[in-house]
């Protein structure tokens, strides 16, 4: 394994992550043994916009009841029983961390959809799945931990049916000036492999896949959190009990910052994809 891969495993292994989620779904009034995926909206989804993101892609992507999925770098598993339980689909998920794979098989069993989604821990790079064996692939903030782009592009289309469409949400490297660091995805520069939105979108047509749809999201993502501020809802002194801070630990305030500035300073981007495989 190479040696930043090795840290981008240890940058989200927090330890006793499953534990920490069911006591706080508890502490909220939750049925851990009957869970929903509204129920665990709040702390499943460890990316840009969380749910409201993962329902526009899946709106772009428009997929079908009883088609197969690979959701690469699929963290707790939000985005794969949101496909599941919304869409009729059937998803495998992929991800390099052990105890996020772990948390998202329990927290699948407890949706009750653990027939219709499954996890593997595993590198996006090396999946162990056959030629063209999905439909379609999905992946939210996923690539800026992924120094070799173009081989993970390449193994993307390796696993998906011809004609079969990737979906994509991804930060992209902005125009301004290099981000803050520490964010969500990285501490340090060390672990984090961003490009620009053009420099994406050529490397995704080199390796074989046609651009359906492409939009920057950026101003969206912007709009929301004022208008979060306007209607009253500025940062609380103290977490909610349901919230990303038990999945990011305890840098939580400081990440989140850095990654709302980098937006707002034209340092980093927001966009969503649909391709099709050539």
């Amino acid at each position: 394994m190479p040696e930043h891969t090795e840290a981008v495993a240890g940058h989200y292994t927090t330890g006793g992550l499953l534990d920490r989620l069911l006591g706080a779904l508890r502490a909220a009034g939750k049925d851990v043994e009957r869970l929903t995926i509204d129920d665990l909206a709040p702390v499943d989804e460890l990316h840009s916009r969380r749910r409201a993101a993962t329902a526009d892609l899946a709106r772009m992507l428009s997929p079908a009841a009883g088609q197969s999925v690979v959701d690469m770098g699929s963290g707790l598993g939000g985005p794969a029983r949101y496909l599941a339980h919304g869409f009729g689909c059937t998803v495998t998920g992929f991800d390099l961390t052990d105890e996020f794979v772990t948390a998202a098989r329990e927290l699948t069993r407890r949706c009750g959809l653990a027939e219709r989604v499954r996890f593997e821990q595993g590198s996006v790079l090396e999946l162990p799945a056959n030629d063209a064996s999905f439909d379609l692939a999905w992946s939210q903030n996923v690539a800026m931990n992924i120094a070799n782009r173009a081989g993970w592009y390449a193994e993307i289309r390796r696993v998906l049916k011809p004609g079969g469409r990737l979906a994509l949400q991804d930060v992209t490297l902005g125009e301004t000036a290099e981000p803050h660091y520490p964010v969500v995805w990285a501490d340090t520069p060390a672990t984090s492999f961003l490009h620009t939105p053009a420099a994406t979108r050529a490397m995704l047509e080199a390796a074989g896949f046609r651009v359906l749809a492409w939009e920057d999201n950026t101003d969206v993502a912007l709009a929301e959190m004022d208008a979060a501020r306007a209607a009253g809802r500025p940062r609380p002194a103290e977490p909610p009990i349901l919230g990303m801070h038990l999945v990011i630990g305890p840098l939580y305030r400081e990440k989140t910052r850095n990654s709302e500035r980098n937006l707002r300073e034209g340092r980093t981007r927001l966009i969503n994809a649909v391709l099709q495989r050539a």
